[in-house]
């Protein structure tokens, strides 16, 4: 046999090993239906032993600032959506009592609309993905699946849609994510991971769907965020003092160091400087490089979120070649996932590592500055955090104003997002496998959607009253 012979002997053979592998996965996908089927995930009853939300929010505050818990809770309770939007450890609770596939990814944890947006990739061009990880972990995918299709319900009742206009923009959310699935099961391994949403590509699949008015109005959005960068938010943040850049005071959701506690401000500087000096560790040779370029002036406490408040957040106020040249650096606590309290273990030993590597894992071009650390802090107390730039082109859906066309799109994209960090992550062919090419699981999901609504909206009117109760005073509207 010559050698180009058996050159194309080996690839054929190795061509028909790895498409025969390909279809195996696929095939374990689609046998999966038998034991949970596609339309068993419509279904949703609270289980007979649930424990009530504000008992499971209660033991994730055991561990926060105290004096920043009431905050949490008067955000919360600013709407269902915001009790859903801080409610993922009542979700993970429920989702571990309903049909659940062995079709394990790198899952958000906390996959609602709100935690998608856009950003600047390290090229400088502005990208769509998720964009909070503070839950992520190993995890089933339809939890993720699950999690963004109600919060589309939810914010559809909030924006007063019909019944049959937020079923149909829950089913596109669902659908967006089998059918990318698909593409991306028959996508080359690289395909797959160099694929990003950035904005031509969006405009390029969805300009289609929208009027001339709504791809202004993106444009726009996008001009905006360009503008929201560390100069922006060194203008918004900080004021002169002295002749240097301070922290501007603006309890409780921005306090200086030294108004914290006088008394112990200098310890506090000094763990927070041997803190950073910590995560340096964790980024690659040249970020460290970079990183070091950069001095540390000032550092302050800073609330972020709805269900993360009351977590220790700290915000680093850098310069690098002058005052023209700030950076700020957010330093955010990582506690467990709410997915390890229902089987799903974590198999980093840090979790602001779990976040960070989570991250890598879903997006498809993230911070350069992306690292973490582990700190004992002033009270003896040992806690991960990990560490990401304030704001770098921050780009954020205005769901409150967005009209159905854009909605029906951005829960597309959504959608697709999702199923792209599930395809870097997970068994690409198997989920599509079991998703397979009809509408079965969208329709089931967007029942689900429309069941888990109901039941968020009863979990927010019963905990608001229990928090009347509490407080003596109706629970904010």
């Amino acid at each position: 046999m010559s050698i180009a012979s058996r050159e194309a002997s080996v690839s054929d053979s190795t061509d028909a090993g790895t498409g025969a592998a390909h279809e195996r996965a696929a095939e374990r996908g689609r046998a999966l239906r038998k034991r949970v089927p596609r339309s068993a995930h419509a279904e949703w009853a609270p289980d007979a032993n649930r424990v009530a939300p504000l008992t499971l929010l209660a033991s994730q505050e055991a561990t926060r600032v105290p004096e920043l818990v009431e905050l949490r809770h008067e955000r919360m309770f600013e709407s269902p959506f915001a009790f859903y939007r801080g409610a993922a450890l009542v979700m993970a609770a429920d989702l571990a009592t309903s049909p659940t596939t062995d079709l394990h990814v790198q899952a958000c944890g906390d996959a609602h609309l709100s935690n998608f947006g856009g950003f600047a990739a390290p090229d400088r061009t502005m990208v769509f993905d998720v964009n909070d990880f503070d839950e992520t972990n190993r995890g089933p995918f339809e939890w993720d699946v699950k999690r963004l299709a109600a919060s589309f319900e939810v914010a559809c009742r909030a924006r007063e849609f019909t019944t049959a206009e937020a079923r149909a923009i829950v089913q596109q959310s669902a659908a967006a994510y089998r059918e990318w699935m698909a593409r991306f099961a028959q996508m080359p391994n690289l395909d797959v991971w160099y694929t990003r949403f950035d904005t031509s590509m969006i405009l390029e699949q969805w300009r289609s769907q929208v009027s001339a008015k709504a791809e202004t109005r993106f444009y726009r959005s996008i001009d905006k965020a360009h503008g929201k960068d560390s100069l922006a938010a060194l203008s918004k943040l900080t004021q002169v003092v002295d002749g240097k850049y301070r922290f501007v005071s603006d309890p409780p959701v921005l306090v200086p160091i030294a108004d914290l506690s006088p008394s112990i401000a200098a310890d506090l500087q000094a763990w927070l400087r041997d803190g950073f000096q910590r995560y340096a560790r964790s980024l690659q040779p040249d970020r460290r490089v970079l990183l070091d370029s950069y001095e540390p002036v000032d550092f302050a406490r800073k609330v972020v979120g709805v269900g993360s408040v009351g977590t220790r957040c700290w915000v680093a106020l850098l310069f690098g070649r002058d005052y023209h040249d700030p950076l700020l650096l957010q330093i955010k606590e990582a506690e467990a996932s709410v997915l390890e309290r229902y089987g799903m273990r974590c198999k980093y030993g840090n979790h602001g590592q779990r976040v960070v590597e989570g991250q890598r894992l879903l997006q498809a071009a993230s911070d350069s500055l992306l690292g973490w650390l582990r700190a004992e802090g002033l009270d003896g107390e040992t806690r991960d955090f990990y560490v990401r730039q304030l704001w770098d082109w921050k780009l954020s859906a205005d769901i409150d104003t967005m009209q159905l066309e854009g909605l029906n799109v951005y829960a597309q994209l959504c959608g697709a997002t999702l199923a792209r960090g599930h395809a870097r992550s997970g068994d690409r062919f198997a989920i599509a496998g079991y998703l397979g090419a009809g509408d079965v699981f969208d329709r089931a999901i967007a029942d689900f959607a429309s069941s888990y609504a109901d039941q968020n909206q009863s979990d927010y009117d019963t905990a608001r009253q229990q928090e009347g109760s509490r407080t003596g005073a109706p629970a904010p509207r």
